[in-house]
């Protein structure tokens, strides 16, 4: 196999110029980029490989407008069903298999002479802070504090300096080194493959030279940060800037390898600090516009515990958007990553997390203490690199930037409400993408068919079942990548040896790893049997993605018994509105979510559709059966919560309240045996649904002093109850499906 940066030597692939529309950027851009916006506009696709599913096909016909009425969203749609078309992925290329044929020292010492932006010669850090402290923005912020506060300019000019030296990166190419050793041993260790599509690689190494660059991978381990830079290191590109939170300065010697690896630190929250806030966007302004370096942070704002794509924070988006809103960068690049992992580090620890454990503090003795899991086998990584989208290409006939033309640059001004959808549009619009090439495994299809079939199912039919819902994944469009060569009991056979802390065979039938369940007390039992059910859930989790919309829909042709398409859509709709923190939605589109999940469920020949009704197939009741049943815990989850809601709380309570309160009363009606829904002992689940219900009104929410409190509208509350209660109530333990 040729080495990566030979390979990176290839011309990329030249995809057509899209059309600029907007006015030219007033910048030193300007010269290099009139007249186009870029190589890539948001809806390009890649060249095909030969592996990976096909994509979903066009979209499904338009319903009339008198039968459904949709919710129009102001300005261009950035997510469209044209989207939805028959597409292949690029090829995957094992990192790893290099690594363990060379010597790792003489990779982490290699020369290293990245292509940076516009061959600019890499900035200093300490010149990146005397550049920001001073900056018009941050002169200006610290000349108002001083006056309003009273206080020597001096003062406010030293705290600032002291707020940039707990942030700021220290990037040296020594702790580079050391790392690139390092982590080489480390990942040839734990996992059995590092797959990188190549072709994206090239796309990136290209937009990298052109414009400033602002990577957002999904977030789901530690691992992922670390990994992107290792990547980059090996593809010889520019090392990415990250966005990491402060809580790593807490690990002596960790942390601060890591600010010279790169990192820069923010705090949690900002609160009203005006002067941090100002020093903390001018720091990430400054290095995006000098362009030297790519900018890495993480849309959700946090690891996922969950395996679901969290909804997006917008704080950082909207800094790294704001030179081109000024037209101080003529364009920037937008690359979402989709990082998968077949086996995740810390799988155990987030159930834990999940069923109210605390969180361990992050510090170099837990890390050592953490070594011991360099004897397991976490299987493989795929990381996709996406299609560069360019800002410049979705702000053209969407934003107005005459408006900051009329305030000096260095003036604070808040976002109009048209930038603020747009940046909220944006937001999701990249999490839809990573979503899009996430990458699902064998066991991902296991767990899916296991948890429907709990506490035991016979092997054989969870093959004929895994193989059964493969073929459906891939009509939905899931990109799946099945091990080379092998049949169907292999790789499921495969699957179950690398999760055996998850799951086992005993006697032909596959169940659940909750070992020693039948000792103890049943509070106890109920504990363990949550703790192996939601870390089967993880996995499964990385499925419904993909099956959302389909699995809604069906959901709601069982829920209303009805073929008109106008109830099915009305029911639809709510459930859309209840799970808007579980799944990840386009805002304001929710007519073409139902279609395309009428299109799919079509496709796969579940129901028939005309322009008023929608009729299951004879094949169509196990599909939607299967789904159904791949979201009742979701659904029965939330009966629970707003059952608890609805009965349990009369005055105002907080969410430190609300969610030991919820889970008490949940782990009550498990050890009765009145329910089955482990996971609604999930924290995440419970404070989704919420979230939900302060959308829809029918909890508020109220800022105070010391937080939030929340007042539940019981009559409001109780409506959507009944519209889960009356048509698909909580299941009675089942005896097992064998």
């Amino acid at each position: 196999m040729a080495p990566p940066m030979a390979r990176l030597l290839r011309p990329p692939p030249r995809p057509p110029q899209p059309q600029r529309c907007g006015q030219p950027g007033r910048d030193r851009d300007r010269d290099r980029g009139r007249g186009s916006a870029g190589p890539w506009g948001p809806q390009r696709r890649g060249r095909a490989g030969e592996r990976g599913a096909a994509r979903r096909g066009a979209a499904a016909g338009t319903m009339a407008a008198a039968a459904v009425p949709g919710r129009a969203r102001r300005g261009t749609p950035m997510y469209s069903q044209k989207e939805l078309t028959s597409k292949k992925r690029d090829e995957f290329e094992d990192l790893l298999e290099e690594r363990r044929l060379s010597s790792d020292l003489r990779y982490a010492m290699k020369c290293y002479t990245p292509v940076i932006y516009k061959g600019l010669s890499p900035c200093k850090p300490n010149a990146i802070k005397t550049a920001v402290l001073q900056s018009e923005q941050v002169q200006y912020v610290i000349k108002q504090l001083a006056k309003e506060m009273g206080e020597s300019p001096d003062i406010i000019q030293e705290e600032a300096t002291e707020i940039l030296d707990e942030m700021g990166h220290s990037m040296q190419l020594g702790a580079v080194r050391f790392f690139a050793f390092t982590l080489s041993k480390i990942f040839k260790q734990l996992f059995q493959r590092v797959c990188v599509n190549e072709e994206g690689m090239q796309r990136l190494q290209h937009a990298i030279q052109e414009h400033p660059v602002v990577l957002l991978p999904s977030h789901r381990s530690y691992v992922d940060f670390l990994m992107l830079s290792y990547l980059l290191y090996t593809y010889d590109l520019a090392l990415p800037v990250i966005a990491a939170g402060i809580d790593f300065l807490g690990m002596k010697i960790v942390g601060e390898l890591l600010r010279r690896a790169g990192a820069f630190f923010m705090r949690r929250s900002f609160g009203g600090n005006r002067l941090y806030w100002a020093v903390f966007a001018e720091y990430v302004k400054t290095m995006l516009r000098n362009g030297y370096a790519p900018i890495e942070f993480f849309l959700e704002g946090t690891r996922s515990r969950t395996a679901k794509t969290l909804t997006p924070k917008f704080g950082l988006l909207s800094i790294v958007m704001e030179p081109f809103f000024k037209r101080e960068v003529f364009d920037t690049y937008l690359v979402p990553i989709s990082i998968s992992y077949e086996r995740i580090l810390e799988e155990s620890l987030y159930a834990y997390e999940l069923l109210g454990v605390p969180k361990p503090k992050e510090s170099t003795s837990g890390l050592l203490k953490a070594r011991r899991i360099l004897s397991d086998n976490f299987g493989t990584i795929h990381i996709y690199v996406g299609q560069p989208v360019s800002l410049r290409t979705l702000a053209s006939g969407r934003i107005n930037l005459c408006p900051y033309n009329l305030v000096p640059r260095h003036l604070p001004q808040k976002p109009s409400e048209d930038i603020q959808e747009f940046v909220s549009d944006v937001a999701y619009k990249m999490e839809l993408l990573q979503i899009e090439n996430m990458v699902l495994s064998p066991w991902v299809l296991v767990a899916a068919v296991l948890l429907q079939n709990l506490p035991a199912m016979d092997f054989e039919l969870l093959i004929e079942k895994t193989v059964w819902l493969k073929g459906l994944t891939q009509t939905f469009g899931g990109f799946i990548e099945w091990p080379d060569n092998l049949c169907a009991k292999k790789a499921v056979t495969s699957a179950l040896a690398l999760h055996s802390n998850i799951a086992r065979l005993v006697n032909g039938h596959v169940v659940l790893n909750d070992k020693g369940e039948e000792d103890g007390a049943v509070g106890e039992i109920v504990f363990k049997r949550a703790l192996a059910i939601l870390m089967c859930g993880n996995y499964r989790n990385q499925l419904l993605n993909v099956f959302v919309r389909p699995s809604l829909v069906a959901l709601a042709l069982q829920m209303t018994r009805s073929f008109r398409k106008e109830e099915v859509y009305s029911c639809f709709s709510i459930l859309r509105d209840v799970f808007s923190d579980e799944f990840i939605f386009f805002p304001g589109i929710s007519l073409k979510d139902f279609e395309e999940g009428c299109f799919l469920l079509t496709k796969c020949d579940a129901i028939q559709t005309t322009q008023q009704e929608i009729y299951l197939t004879d094949k169509g009741s196990v599909i939607v059966s299967f789904l159904s049943a791949m979201f009742r815990p979701f659904v029965e989850g939330y009966q629970l919560i707003f059952r608890y809601l609805s009965k349990e709380t009369r005055e105002a309570f907080t969410e430190k309240q609300f969610v030991p309160g919820v889970r008490n009363f949940v782990f009550q009606l498990l050890e009765k045996g009145n329910t089955q829904c482990y996971e609604a002992l999930s924290s995440d689940m419970q404070k989704n649904a919420l979230a939900a219900l302060v959308q829809m009104g029918a909890v508020k929410k109220k800022k105070m002093s010391n937080g939030f409190t929340y007042n539940v509208n019981q009559e409001a509350v109780n409506k959507i109850l009944d519209v889960f209660d009356a048509r698909i109530p909580v299941q009675k333990p089942v005896a097992a499906r064998l």
